[in-house]
């Protein structure tokens, strides 16, 4: 049998290791033994690594959440790591806006089935129109509280920019998270006034570039139809692109793909400089050639991430992944 060993030149003797599931284990110390790992654990295990140093104070953050994050539980994940100083641009999307906003200001969701016994899939969605209950896999949310946020958005936010002209997206999300804020604390709701509420008090903008497609852009063109109310949907390419220009270091965090995803990304095309750190947490493959999935390193090749960025791409289920990963990555800085 021929030796090889002198011919392997990219092999490293880096033996894997095996993880450890041990009662007592902090989220970051089983991190930390993902490391030990391969295949999605060590892709963990660097998302942590870098998500550990993009927190830093000199590192300009900018956040894409996509999906349907808010209905199913991670709400508070995000209105903490804003008012924690963690994030400094929040890119998102209409959905999540009005999600965010309907809990800020009383409405629940809800756990439900996706096909409860005895019933199709289809027979189950019918019950659910009938008896006025919108589902999101396994969440339910009922369609009154979205009449709750049309009352909130006509009576809260949009008369109060009818006297600024033409607002741009950034505008109206600053001025529903005042909003959310000020309702949740006057009519003493249960739960936390959210996102939005957090980046108001904050001073973090809050971009929203496809919020038409949502509940809320349905609710914004309706009024805009007997008011003075309008939006303009590129006034926020300047100021985005101006944070992006003016920071020293700045770092990527996206949950999920879509419109959030390459609007973080895109603001760098601008820019001389680019991401020096990406993390993205998505379950689409990258293997279909859409964006959603594209790996980090394909965005290098246009100039959004820096040569040496530092980077990994996570394809899993983002409601399990973004918790891990904010959790250990807050625990190694020590918070």
């Amino acid at each position: 049998m021929s030796d090889h060993t002198d011919e392997r030149e990219t092999f490293h003797h880096d033996p894997i290791g095996h993880a450890e599931a041990r009662a007592g284990m902090t989220v970051g110390e089983l991190a930390d033994s993902y490391g030990q790992a391969g295949i999605g654990a060590s892709d963990i295990h660097e998302a942590v690594d870098i998500y550990s140093e993009m927190l830093a104070d000199d590192v300009t953050t900018f956040f894409g959440l996509a999906g349907a994050m808010v209905p199913t539980g991670m709400r508070a994940i995000v209105s903490e790591l804003i008012r924690d100083g963690h994030i400094d641009v929040l890119v998102t999307t209409g959905a999540n806006c009005t999600h965010d906003s309907i809990e800020a200001i009383g409405g629940k969701h809800h756990h439900g089935e996706v096909t409860p016994e005895g019933r199709t899939e289809r027979e189950h969605d019918e019950t659910l129109r009938d008896e006025g209950v919108d589902r999101i896999y396994n969440v339910y949310l009922p369609q009154e509280h979205f009449a709750l946020f049309e009352n909130h958005l006509r009576d809260e936010v949009f008369s109060t920019l009818e006297d600024e002209g033409a607002v741009s997206i950034q505008r109206m999300t600053e001025e529903l998270g005042r909003a959310n804020s000020e309702v949740n604390e006057r009519e003493a709701v249960p739960e936390d006034a959210g996102v939005l509420a957090a980046a108001y008090e904050n001073d973090v903008p809050v971009y929203c570039p496809a919020f038409q497609d949502s509940v809320l852009g349905l609710q914004a063109w309706m009024y805009s139809q007997t008011s003075e109310f309008t939006v303009d949907a590129l006034a926020d390419m300047t100021q985005i692109t101006d944070i992006a220009y003016e920071a020293d270091s700045a770092g990527a965090m996206v949950v999920g793909g879509g419109v959030p995803k390459n609007y973080v990304l895109q603001t760098m095309l601008v820019s001389p400089d680019a991401y020096d750190y990406a993390v993205q947490l998505t379950m689409d493959p990258s293997n279909t050639g859409g964006l959603s999935g594209a790996t980090l390193d394909e965005a290098r090749s246009w100039g959004k991430l820096e040569k040496d960025a530092r980077n990994v791409s996570v394809y899993a289920d983002a409601t399990i992944t973004l918790p891990l990963v904010v959790a250990a990555a807050r625990e190694r800085i020590g918070e």
